[in-house]
């Protein structure tokens, strides 16, 4: 969509906004640079990098209100559960929304009157129309122009084939709980060193949020990145175990569930599209407001 309106084939955006997580792979901070340096700032687009922080000191701080991660969890009596994600709203949401009222000149708590909004891209393609959500406040109103172009995935890597864009990488934290066993063997085959941070992190949060252990409220149970419920060091990333099978076949009631192994879980984690949605195109935190 940047490139997009950069080129004239869509309106020109006023602002790009990118909602950092602080924990994003190497590759996804260098392709934001590239696109600031390359498609942004020659057609005049300024892109507006916001956080709330990172997320992956916020876990590990005891001192920190952490908003959780969607970790899965090992009870005591040997049943499977999952903590609630909270860090999408958290991270990217409340950053963007802070942003926005900035631009538009009335910071929290002003009340924005009724007539002032923004129009925010959200990039859905067509074969991801499910995920096409309103905003869930007045002053920001979605619109998304890669279905009212008819654009589909394709048609999307096409395009950023032609502006030697292809190697896009999707935008995700480091260490998400919803990637599958392709993304893990990547970081580790490609990575050594996020590898190494990912493990690491797998091992801090065993026993839950730093916050709530700190405050006498332990988690009953042990957290892991990996669906297996094993140390993420261990885990069965180059195969898929019987007993991983039938529990996710259970689980989705669908023939999806060696495709969620390999790939993760079929749903982005960007705003209003989250993971429970479908897959995006390396377009996860980008919004583009005019």
């Amino acid at each position: 969509m940047l490139a997009l309106s950069a080129a004239g084939d869509l309106p020109k955006v006023d602002y790009a906004i990118f909602a950092d997580t602080g924990w994003e792979p190497r590759a996804v901070y260098d392709h934001l640079d590239r696109l600031e340096c390359e498609i942004a700032a020659p057609a005049g687009i300024p892109v507006l990098r916001v956080s709330t922080g990172n997320i992956r000191d916020d876990a590990l701080d005891p001192h920190h209100r952490f908003a959780s991660m969607p970790l899965y969890i090992l009870n005591q009596d040997g049943k499977a559960g999952m903590t609630r994600r909270q860090c999408t709203g958290e991270y990217k949401i409340k950053p963007i929304k802070k942003q926005v009222r900035a631009l538009l000149g009335y910071p929290y708590p002003a009340r924005i009157p009724r007539e002032v909004f923004v129009e925010q891209w959200v990039g859905i393609s067509t074969d991801e129309f499910h995920r096409a959500k309103d905003a869930d406040v007045k002053y920001m109103r979605n619109r998304h122009p890669l279905i009212d172009l008819g654009w589909s995935r394709t048609d999307c890597i096409r395009y950023l084939s032609s502006l030697d864009l292809a190697d896009t990488p999707k935008s995700s934290c480091l260490g998400c709980p919803f990637h599958g066993n392709a993304q893990w063997r990547h970081i580790r085959d490609t990575s050594p060193e996020e590898w190494a941070d990912v493990v690491e992190f797998d091992a801090a949060i065993r026993q839950g949020n730093a916050r709530a252990n700190a405050g006498g409220n332990p988690l009953l149970g042990e957290a892991f990145l990996h669906r297996s419920r094993v140390p993420l060091a261990d885990a069965p990333i180059d195969h898929v175990t019987a007993a991983e099978l039938a529990a996710l076949q259970q689980e989705l009631g669908s023939d999806d569930y060696v495709a969620v192994l390999e790939e993760g879980v079929p749903d982005g984690c960007s705003p209003w599209a989250c993971r429970g949605d479908a897959d995006t195109l390396a377009r996860d935190d980008f919004g583009l407001a005019t």
